[in-house]
């Protein structure tokens, strides 16, 4: 694991160890899971632009419009 030096006002970071130790765990653990769930947020976005795209691309309608109707067939 690498370590890393953050910068943030001191009461805010007393503040965030004493809700992590009501919560049974510490600023550092609290932190990782933020880092991780920052990056796959990100991940899941390309992913999920990517499968429209595909979809996108799958779709052909001759350029026609539909009616509500035929849009809420089922």
């Amino acid at each position: 694991m690498k370590n890393i030096t953050l910068s943030a006002n001191a009461d805010l970071i007393e503040k965030a160890r004493a809700r992590a130790a009501t919560e049974h765990t510490t600023l550092n653990a609290q932190f990782r899971m933020w880092l991780e769930n920052y990056v796959q947020r990100e991940q899941k976005s390309e992913r999920t632009i990517e499968t429209i795209r595909e979809l996108q691309a799958s779709i052909f309608s001759s350029g026609r419009k539909f009616s509500r109707e035929e849009m809420n067939e089922r």
